[in-house]
């Protein structure tokens, strides 16, 4: 699987179609028009602290993904002829065998089981990569993701530490083994 070039097509809750593809640093403007459509409790959800733009470090990050240790995926929504970015997802190597996983819905597009597919999408590519777990640190009160994490059908445990809930998934079993 050439995951760099990564693209398949799903359907939403509402029919619409959405592409989840490979992020490219060509995505630049539309990942930051993405991010300036979410709320601030949004992002507050995503970085654990109040954020109103990224550095140029932190963009280069995002963008400059080698698809081995460091997987993006763009969740892209064809709307009036323009391509729009309105969500993603990602993962990245902390310990062979194992990523941290993240997700980005921009406030718009919530709600339709964008980040569903990405995680679905995200599995397919780490199980073909051999990893054998996701792990997610996420604030308790953002029960959307949460509720992702409990239905992707893999096995899932968490502990909370911290005013955080540190979920860890099984990617070699499914919730039902």
């Amino acid at each position: 699987m050439n995951v760099a070039r990564y693209s398949a097509s799903e359907r939403l809750r509402n029919g619409a179609e959405i592409e989840i593809r490979a992020l490219v640093p060509d995505d630049r403007v539309e990942m930051l028009a993405a991010f300036d459509r979410t709320s601030a409790q949004t992002r507050y959800r995503r970085f654990f602290a109040p954020k109103n733009s990224f550095s140029e470090r932190e963009i280069e990050f995002f963008l400059n993904v080698d698809f081995v240790n460091h997987v993006a995926l763009a969740a892209v929504l064809n709307e009036s002829g323009e391509e729009t970015i309105v969500g993603g997802a990602r993962y990245v190597l902390t310990q062979p065998g194992q990523a941290e996983v993240a997700f980005a819905i921009d406030d718009p597009h919530q709600k339709l089981g964008i980040a569903t597919q990405l995680m679905r999408h995200l599995v397919a590519i780490a199980r073909a990569s051999e990893l054998q777990t996701f792990v997610a640190d996420v604030l308790p009160e953002n029960l959307p993701m949460l509720r992702v994490f409990e239905r992707c059908g893999l096995k899932m445990t968490t502990h909370r530490d911290r005013g955080v809930v540190r979920v860890t998934l099984d990617l070699l079993g499914d919730a039902n083994t």
